[in-house]
């Protein structure tokens, strides 16, 4: 009785495992083009985009300076280093977010110095390292397929 308990258990055990490593659906040509791990994720660094200390600008200034921000994501977005960007809907210190498509801050921090509102000090970056879904990098492929104007 003792070996039929132990060869149950050890039978048991083994399906349980092999349950839950196994994932029907899975594309291993894309999970390498995504870079993706054993669960679908990745590593990318996350961008709280706060206020910064010089806001005040007059008018003119301030939209040029947005503008160039704008494009400034588009340009990261196009490079694929930057795969989700934006605004927080309220008035507070932190006014949006960037999710970059790289593995250390310190490749996010160079990013971020590129960005004309941050040289400007009109924002500043606080940046952490995320871990994620790799699909998360398809959404901007997506996106342009619903999006109808240019930001």
């Amino acid at each position: 009785m003792k070996l039929i308990s132990t060869f149950l258990i050890i039978f048991l055990f083994s399906y349980f495992v092999h349950a839950q490593t196994e994932v029907s659906g899975y594309d291993q040509k894309l999970a390498n083009e995504l870079k993706a791990d054993d669960y679908g994720m990745k590593t990318y660094v996350m961008a709280f985009l706060k206020s910064g200390p010089n806001r005040s600008k007059d008018s003119i200034t301030r939209v040029k300076l947005q503008r160039a921000h704008l494009d400034n994501i588009t340009k990261m977005a196009k490079e694929g280093t930057l795969v989700l960007a934006g605004p927080f809907l309220d008035d507070g210190e932190f006014r949006g977010i960037y999710i970059f498509n790289v593995e250390t801050v310190e490749e996010a921090k160079k990013l971020t110095e590129t960005d004309p509102l941050i040289k400007s000090g009109g924002l500043i970056m606080e940046l952490h390292p995320w871990y994620g879904s790799a699909a998360v990098q398809k959404i901007g492929e997506i996106h342009k397929k619903i999006q109808k104007k240019e930001i």
